[in-house]
């Protein structure tokens, strides 16, 4: 077993960071595993020690074998409101929304094996897992809505509902730049898919909105008429 390590060196971001890695090993190991036996033949148990993890870890990340497959989906959803956070002020919103999720799907600019994506489809394409998936593009909306009210925060400028409408119509363009991904034949990369479709949605926005609506009044609601920030659960 591993000796703990000192204090003055097991400070927060070295813990987050050994998280982060536990947790992105467990969701590479479901996923592979279901790829390669079929979803409904893959345990816990086996994905822990895919892993080399034990049954008990696995649990405090994850609490079933459908969320570590969708693990992949959930952290670039968080990472897109960070990556948005942190980009530079003198960027447009625009620019600062579409850089932040470029910045995060950059990873994925090689087109993926047939016989991978194939794997890919027929797990994701279960019943069970589409409950987890839309959980995931719910994540991205909030995480996105967060960020968006964070930048906004020093000079205000939108109101709640446009930036939850915002945030939701940019997780749905990327949820359908995921899909038409995931069946393109022959297999393609998806960052430059990703970058396609974010840009056919500004310029299908810029063409169907008039220019009265370019600076709409934002209507202030009554503080007991806020949603929560986040979903239930």
């Amino acid at each position: 077993m591993t000796a703990p390590l000192p204090p003055d060196s097991a400070g927060p971001g070295l813990r987050e960071r050994k998280k982060l890695a536990t947790r992105q090993a467990l969701g590479a190991a479901a996923m592979r595993l279901a790829i390669e036996r079929g979803l409904e033949n893959v345990l816990v148990e086996d994905i822990a020690a895919a892993a080399d993890v034990s049954p008990r870890t696995f649990n405090n990340y994850f609490g079933s074998k459908y969320e570590a497959i969708c693990a992949l989906a959930l952290d670039r959803s968080s990472r897109i409101g960070q990556a948005l956070r942190q980009r530079p002020a003198s960027e447009s919103l625009w620019d600062a929304v579409r850089n932040a999720v470029l910045e995060v799907y950059s990873v994925a600019s090689t087109a993926p094996d047939p016989a991978h994506i194939a794997g890919i489809r027929l797990v994701t394409s279960s019943a069970v897992l589409r409950g987890e998936y839309l959980k995931a593009l719910a994540l991205m909306q909030y995480d996105l809505a967060d960020a968006l009210a964070d930048r906004d925060a020093a000079a205000p400028a939108f109101g709640l509902l446009f930036t939850r409408g915002f945030a939701g119509a940019v997780a749905a363009v990327v949820q359908a730049a995921t899909e038409r991904w995931l069946y393109s034949d022959p297999p393609v990369p998806l960052a430059p898919v990703i970058e396609d479709a974010l840009r056919e949605f500004a310029g299908g926005m810029r063409a169907v909105l008039p220019e009265d609506c370019a600076r709409p009044e934002i209507i202030a609601l009554p503080e007991n008429s806020s949603p929560p920030a986040r979903g239930p659960g």
